[in-house]
C-alpha cells in the first residue's frame, strides 16, 4: 500500500485510526478476557445444578439398578425388586433428560460440554433395548455390567467437562471431585461384581481378576483425588475415612484380592451390604457437599472479576475516549495549518506567480514584499516550513523578475538583430535588382537569380528573428493578393522550390494584412515538405474553397511521422505557445503556430494517402476574399521594388488547370510599367517552341506564364584553344534581339489579354518577357530559380527595406 501520494489529511486520519482502534481493540479483548471468566464462575453453578444434582442422582439409580440387574442373571428367577428400581432409575433419567436439555445450560455450556452431554443422552437413549436383552437372558453378567458401565462413564466425562474453572484453585478442587465420585462408581462396580457372584456361588471366568483391577483402581483414584483437595477439605475427608465401616470395608477388600478365583469369596455378604452402603451413602453425602460449596465460592469471585472488570472498563474507555479527543484535535489543527501551507503554495504557483510574470510580460511594474506577503503558522516545524516559503515566495518572484526582464532584453536583441539584417537583406535585393537589369549574359543572369533567391530566404529567416521575439513583420500589403501568388510566392522562399508541383489552387484572394504571415506559413510547410521527404519525391500543393474559408493543402511522399509525433505537433500547432530557447529543433513549427494564432488560421497535420504528411491551412473566411484581377491593387504614386507577378493591364483572370505543373520557375518579377519591362529586358532571342507549332498547347500557356528553358547547344570542336573564347556581339545583332524581344513582348501581353500565342507568352521573370521554349544561344542550360518574396496585387510596406 502506497501511502506516499495521500492527501495530509488522509495520511492524519491514518495516524490517529489506526493506534485508537488497536487500543480499542486491546481494551475490547482484555474486558472480554476478564468477563468470560467471570461468566463462567457464574455459570458454575447452572452446571451444579443442571448438571450435577441430576446427574448425580441419575448415577446412583443406575448403579442400584446394575447391582439387581447383576444378581437377577446370576440367579434363575426374576427379582421384583429390579422392576421398581427400573422406575425409580427412569425417573431420575428423565429429571436429567430435562434439564439437560434446557436453554440455560445449553448457553452457559461450550462445546466440548455441550458434545459429551449429547454423547450421554446417545448412551441412556440404548438403556431401553439392554433392558429387553437382559430380560430375555441374551446377555450375560459381563454384558450387563459394561453395558451400565458405559452409560455411568458417559456422565463422568461430562461432569468433567464442567472443571473450566478461571480460578485454578476452583477448578482443581473440581476435578478431585469428580475423581471422587469415579471412585465411588469404582466401589460400586465392585459391589456390583461381588453380588453376582455371591449369587453364582462362584466366580465366572475372569470375575475375580476384574474384580481385584477394580478394586486396585477405586484406592488409586481415591488418594489420587484427595491429594487434590484444598487442606480443610482433605481433612474433612480423612475424618471421614476413619469411621468404623470404612474400616470393615477395606478389610474385606483385602480379602477379596488375596481370595482364590476358585473358591467362594470368604467375606459375609451381610456384612459386606452394610459397610458399603454406609461408606457409599457418605461418600456421596460429602461429594454433593463439596460440590455445593464449591459452586457458593464460585459466585463471589465472579462478582469480584466483575467488579475489577467493570472499574478496568471505566478507566479503559476513558482513555480510549481521550485519546479519541486528543488524536482528533491534535490531528485537525495539523491538518489545518499544512492546508494552509499547501494552499500558500498552490496559489503561489497557479495563480499568483503566472499573474506576476503575465504583468511583467505587460511591462508593468511588480512589488515583491506586496506580492509575497509573510505567512505566520507559528514558532514549531510547520512555522519554520512557512517562513522557509515565504523565502522561496521571494525568491521566485524576484526569479520571475529577473527572467522576464532577461527573455525582454532577449527579444530586444532578436529585434535589433533582425531589423538590422532585414535592412541589409533589403538593401542586398535592391543591389541584385540593379545588377540583374545591368546584365546580359545569361549565365551570370542566372547565377545573380541564384543569389537573389538565397537572399529571399535569409529575409524569410530574419523575419523568423523577429516572429521570436514577438513583433510582427515589416512586410506587408494594402491590397487582396490571389491565393494562387500567396502559393507562388511561398514556394520561391524555398531552396528546393523545383521540387513543388501546384496541383490545382482554386480562384480567391487573401487580404492584404495577412499577405505576408500566410507567405510566411507556407513557406515554412513547404520547406518541411521538401526536407523530410526524399530529394526525388515532389511535393504538391492544392487550394480550394470550403464552407468556413479556404483551405491549402502541402503534401508530400516522405517517411511520414509516427502516431506520438503527429500528436505532439497537433499540439503546437494548436496554440501559440511561449517561446523556449530548448526547443530549437522545433522552430519552424514554432514560428507557424504564432503566424496562425495571429489571424486564427488552423493548421493541422495528417497522414497522406502517399504515405507522407500533409499540412492543412485553413485560411478563415473572414481573410478570404475573390480574387483580384491582373493589376488591380497596385498603389499609385509608389513603385514596388518586387512583385509576384508581372503587372498585366487589362489581362484577363488567370486560367487554371487541374493538371500539375510544377513550380520550379516561380521566379519573381520586377515592378514598374510595361516600358521599364522593355527597357530592362536583357537581349535573349525569341523562339517559338516546337509544340505550337504542331498545335499543341503547353500548361505553361494555359496558366499565362510561359517558362523560359534555356539550353546551351553542344560546343563545336575547335582546332585551335583560341577558337574557344566567346566574340563579342556586333551592334546589329543586339539591336536585332532586342527587336525581336519587343515583339514577343508585345505577342505575350495579347496572349494573356485574348488568349495564348502559339509559341510565345509573357514569363514572369523579374518582369522580363522570354520564350517559353527553345534554347537560346549562349544561354545557360540550368532553369533560373526564382527571386524575391511576391508582391502581388498590391506593394509591401517595408520600412527598413524603404529606408
Amino acid at each position: 500500500m502506497r501511502t506516499r501520494d495521500w492527501p495530509i489529511r488522509s495520511k492524519l486520519t491514518a495516524l490517529v485510526v489506526v493506534p485508537v482502534t488497536a487500543l480499542l481493540a486491546l481494551w475490547i479483548f482484555a474486558t472480554t478476557l476478564t468477563f468470560g471468566p467471570a461468566l463462567d464462575l457464574l455459570s458454575a453453578r447452572t452446571f451444579r445444578y443442571d448438571l450435577g444434582r441430576p446427574g448425580d442422582a441419575a448415577v446412583a439409580e443406575l448403579q442400584r439398578e446394575r447391582r439387581l440387574t447383576v444378581e437377577q442373571l446370576a440367579g434363575t428367577r426374576p427379582l421384583p425388586a429390579l422392576a421398581e428400581q427400573r422406575e425409580r432409575t427412569d425417573r431420575a433419567l428423565a429429571e436429567l433428560r430435562r434439564r439437560v436439555t434446557g436453554e440455560e445450560l445449553r448457553d452457559a455450556a461450550d462445546a466440548s460440554l455441550q458434545a459429551r452431554i449429547d454423547q450421554l443422552v446417545t448412551a441412556l437413549d440404548a438403556l431401553p433395548a439392554g433392558r429387553g436383552f437382559i430380560d430375555q437372558r441374551r446377555l450375560d453378567r459381563a454384558g450387563a455390567f459394561g453395558l451400565y458401565n458405559g452409560m455411568i462413564g458417559s456422565a463422568f466425562q461430562a461432569f468433567a467437562a464442567t472443571a473450566t474453572l478461571p480460578e485454578p484453585e476452583l477448578n482443581r478442587e473440581s476435578r478431585a471431585l469428580t475423581e471422587l465420585g469415579r471412585s465411588r462408581e469404582l466401589l460400586a462396580q465392585a459391589d456390583a461384581l461381588l453380588s453376582g457372584v455371591v449369587t453364582a456361588g462362584r466366580y465366572a471366568e475372569g470375575e475375580h481378576a476384574r474384580l481385584v483391577q477394580i478394586i486396585g483402581n477405586h484406592r488409586f483414584l481415591t488418594e489420587d483425588a484427595v491429594a487434590d483437595l484444598p487442606a480443610a477439605e482433605r481433612a474433612a475427608y480423612q475424618r471421614l475415612t476413619e469411621q468404623p465401616a470404612f474400616a470393615r470395608l477395606r478389610v474385606m477388600q483385602d480379602r477379596l484380592v488375596a481370595g482364590d478365583s476358585r473358591t467362594v469369596p470368604s467375606v459375609d455378604p451381610a456384612g459386606w451390604q452394610a459397610s458399603y452402603d454406609e461408606v457409599q451413602q457418605q461418600l456421596r453425602e460429602y461429594e454433593l457437599d463439596a460440590a455445593d460449596g464449591l459452586a457458593d465460592r464460585s459466585v463471589p469471585n465472579a462478582i469480584r472479576i466483575l467488579v475489577r472488570l467493570a472499574v478496568a472498563g471505566v478507566l479503559g474507555l476513558v482513555a480510549v475516549v481521550a485519546s479519541v479527543l486528543v488524536a482528533v484535535r491534535v490531528g485537525r489543527t495539523l491538518a489545518r495549518r499544512l492546508s494552509g501551507v499547501r494552499t500558500a503554495a498552490l496559489e503561489l504557483a497557479e495563480a499568483r506567480l503566472p499573474e506576476v510574470v503575465t504583468r511583467l510580460r505587460r511591462g508593468e511594474q511588480v512589488d515583491v514584499a506586496r506580492e509575497a506577503p509573510p505567512l505566520e503558522y507559528g514558532d514549531d516545524e510547520i512555522g519554520q516550513v512557512g517562513r522557509a516559503f515565504n523565502e522561496v515566495q521571494r525568491t521566485a518572484i524576484r526569479a520571475a523578475v529577473d527572467e522576464v526582464t532577461l527573455r525582454r532584453g532577449l527579444n530586444e536583441v532578436f529585434l535589433n538583430i533582425a531589423r538590422r539584417s532585414q535592412s541589409l537583406v533589403h538593401r542586398q535585393l535592391a543591389l541584385l535588382d540593379r545588377m540583374e537589369r545591368g546584365t546580359e549574359d545569361p549565365d551570370e543572369l542566372a547565377e545573380l537569380f541564384q543569389v537573389d533567391h538565397i537572399a529571399t530566404r535569409l529575409r524569410r529567416h530574419a523575419e523568423d528573428l523577429v516572429i521570436l521575439a514577438g513583433a510582427a513583420p515589416g512586410r506587408g500589403w494594402r491590397n487582396p493578393v490571389a491565393v494562387v501568388d500567396l502559393v507562388r510566392g511561398a514556394i520561391s522562399e524555398v531552396e528546393a522550390y523545383d521540387r513543388v508541383d501546384i496541383v490545382d489552387v482554386q480562384p480567391a484572394g487573401v487580404l492584404g494584412r495577412a499577405v505576408g504571415d500566410v507567405i510566411h506559413l507556407l513557406a515554412e510547410l513547404i520547406e518541411n515538405a521538401t526536407a523530410f521527404s526524399p530529394p526525388a519525391t515532389r511535393v504538391s500543393v492544392n487550394g480550394q474553397r470550403v464552407a468556413n474559408g479556404y483551405a491549402l493543402e502541402v503534401t508530400d511522399r516522405g517517411l511520414g511521422m509516427s502516431d506520438a509525433a503527429l500528436e505532439d505537433a497537433g499540439r503546437r500547432l494548436a496554440r501559440s505557445p511561449e517561446f523556449d530557447p530548448a526547443e530549437s529543433a522545433r522552430l519552424g513549427l514554432f514560428v507557424v503556430a504564432r503566424l496562425a494564432a495571429r489571424h486564427a488560421v488552423r493548421v493541422n497535420l495528417r497522414r497522406s494517402e502517399a504515405g507522407g504528411i500533409t499540412a492543412v491551412v485553413l485560411i478563415p473566411a473572414e481573410l478570404v476574399t475573390d480574387e483580384p484581377a491582373p493589376g488591380v491593387g497596385d498603389v499609385v504614386g509608389r513603385v514596388p521594388e518586387r512583385r509576384l507577378t508581372a503587372a498585366r493591364s487589362g489581362a484577363a483572370p488567370r486560367p487554371r488547370v487541374a493538371t500539375s505543373r510544377r513550380a520550379s520557375t516561380p521566379v519573381p518579377t520586377t515592378a514598374g510599367s510595361d516600358a521599364v519591362a522593355e527597357q530592362l529586358a536583357p537581349p535573349l532571342p525569341v523562339e517559338a517552341p516546337p509544340s505550337t507549332e504542331a498545335g499543341e498547347t503547353s500548361p505553361s500557356d494555359l496558366d499565362g506564364l510561359p517558362r523560359r528553358v534555356r539550353r546551351r547547344p553542344p560546343p563545336a570542336p575547335s582546332a585551335h584553344p583560341a577558337d574557344d573564347t566567346p566574340t563579342p556581339r556586333p551592334p546589329e545583332e543586339v539591336r536585332r534581339v532586342m527587336a525581336a524581344l519587343q515583339a514577343g513582348t508585345a505577342r505575350g501581353r495579347a496572349a494573356a489579354s485574348t488568349g495564348p500565342a502559339p509559341g510565345i507568352g509573357p514569363d514572369v521573370a523579374r518582369g522580363r518577357v522570354v520564350a517559353s521554349t527553345g534554347p537560346a544561344p549562349g544561354t545557360s542550360p540550368d532553369p533560373a530559380p526564382p527571386s524575391g518574396t511576391p508582391m502581388a496585387g498590391g506593394e509591401p510596406t517595408d520600412p527598413e527595406r524603404d529606408a
